[in-house]
């Protein structure tokens, strides 16, 4: 261990070495509940990709795991460190080193605040779309990594169908450059791709070509309330087939509407089992695009149906929804008092036809198990996150949620779908990726993580076991 503190502060500048115990305890997970995790011994907050080499470089001589971290808000446990390895948190690296608008790319480092790229690049009259419930604090470096995804994601889609390349140091300590800056390339393998989403497993990503698109126009948002959730989910099954594409459409459940007035007041219907929230920004059509989804809302069986009367009381619905995680939050600390309230999140997504059948069984499954479940998420895509509210002191408890959990996650994949659509895999989902995938899946992702990282030091057991 003085070899390895010895080694770290000789190769990084001062300051960029941390062992305060506090600061280790700090650094020890993200933000999934229930998910095990270790102290590391050491973190790193280098700011180059020539210091990230020399910390690949010293961990490999020493065998000592190395755990990317960016700003923990992740919820599948991808970030959590492990007992005596070093965490190589990317904060530190948080530069926009290029804007250019006339090719519409960024050039960023992985410790740049989503919020903060999309203030810069809109000075240009550009926009970076994902918009993951985190945007205000998460990296693009753990966008990238656990590939995000956003409320605009029904129209825009998630991170990676805007990574354009990567600069990515490999656990042989070589520093890779994947991708292009140009509009169109398909030259070679798609390395790209093979390393958002990948968690840390095989490389720590050290800069991130992104592409970028005109800002969008604004929007109009309208508001539907439904007797049932399952109602709203044939509602959204109903828009997507006659061809709408908004720019936003999200679903709370009635466990959200009253947890989010309870949180912050602002006069939410919570007697309704459902609430739509739908956004249109296609300019003249804004207009009648959303006429047609009202109308589609009242045909499926909506109570109620209202438009945002001015970009205030829009930002204010969309701002309700970016607060669902704190306020489910509060829920469950206020139901089991003494810190014991928790919540283990899901993050399931379905064919979007498949949206009501996910919606109702979920319902179900609340009751056989005898367990609280509010679900909220991106109904215009069909990826929902089903919060379970846990007593982290009660073991019964503990186990009828984790129970709730993975019928949650057997009824995702029976209904075609997938275990994870934007949290990633990390240590929650290993068990349920490897059925999604079988077993020669699983042995094509053991072969790369095998040519890649031979010793296994990244991020060791995540994604797989």
């Amino acid at each position: 261990m003085a070899d390895l503190i010895d080694d770290l502060r000789a190769a990084l500048p001062d300051g960029a070495v941390l062992t305060d115990p506090d600061l280790l305890r700090g650094h020890q997970r993200d933000e999934a509940d229930l998910c095990e995790y270790g102290t590391p011994a050491v973190v790193v907050r280098p700011r180059t990709t020539e210091e990230v080499v020399a910390v690949i470089q010293i961990a490999a001589a020493l065998g000592v795991p190395v755990v990317p971290q960016g700003a923990r808000t992740g919820l599948a446990g991808a970030a959590n460190a492990v007992d005596g390895a070093i965490v190589l948190s990317t904060t530190a690296m948080d530069r926009i080193i290029e804007v250019d608008p006339v090719n519409r790319i960024a050039v960023v480092q992985p410790g740049v605040i989503n919020a903060a790229l999309a203030a810069e690049v809109g000075r240009h009259g550009l926009r970076y779309p994902p918009d993951p419930g985190s945007w205000e604090s998460s990296t693009i470096g753990g966008n990238v990594a656990t590939n995000a995804g956003g409320m605009c994601c029904v129209k825009y889609g998630v991170t990676g169908e805007y990574v354009l390349g990567l600069e990515v140091v490999l656990a042989s300590g070589e520093v890779l450059r994947t991708g292009r800056r140009t509009a169109k390339g398909v030259a070679g393998y798609d390395l790209t791709r093979l390393f958002v989403g990948s968690e840390g497993t095989l490389g720590v990503i050290t800069e991130i070509t992104l592409s970028l698109r005109p800002a969008a126009e604004d929007s109009l948002t309208l508001v539907a309330v439904f007797p049932s959730t399952a109602a709203a989910g044939a509602a959204v099954a109903a828009i997507s087939a006659r061809g709408l594409t908004p720019s936003l459409l999200e679903l709370l459940d009635q466990t959200h509407l009253i947890a989010l007035e309870a949180y912050r007041p602002m006069g939410l219907r919570t007697d309704a089992k459902a609430l739509l929230l739908a956004a249109s920004d296609t300019g003249l059509r804004a207009a009648a695009d959303l006429e047609r989804i009202a109308e589609l809302c009242g045909e499926a069986g909506a109570d109620e149906v209202y438009a945002a009367t001015d970009a205030d009381e829009a930002a204010a619905l969309l701002q309700a929804r970016r607060n669902a995680h704190g306020a489910m939050e509060k829920y469950a600390a206020e139901a089991f008092p003494g810190g014991n309230g928790g919540l283990i999140i899901d993050d399931v997504a379905v064919p979007r036809s498949a949206l009501a059948a996910l919606l109702d069984g979920t319902e179900k499954i609340a009751a056989e198990h005898g367990v609280a479940i509010g679900v909220v998420g991106h109904a215009g895509d069909g990826n929902m996150h089903p919060n379970i509210v846990v007593n982290r002191a009660d073991p019964a408890s503990v186990t009828q949620c984790r129970r709730a959990f993975d019928d949650i996650m057997a009824l995702g994949l029976s209904l075609g779908g997938t275990c994870t659509g934007e949290h990633g895999v990390g240590l929650l989902k290993r068990d349920w990726l490897a059925r999604e995938l079988g077993p020669v899946g699983v042995g094509v992702h053991k072969s790369i993580k095998a040519a890649l990282d031979p010793a296994g030091l990244l991020n060791p057991g995540k994604i797989l076991t």
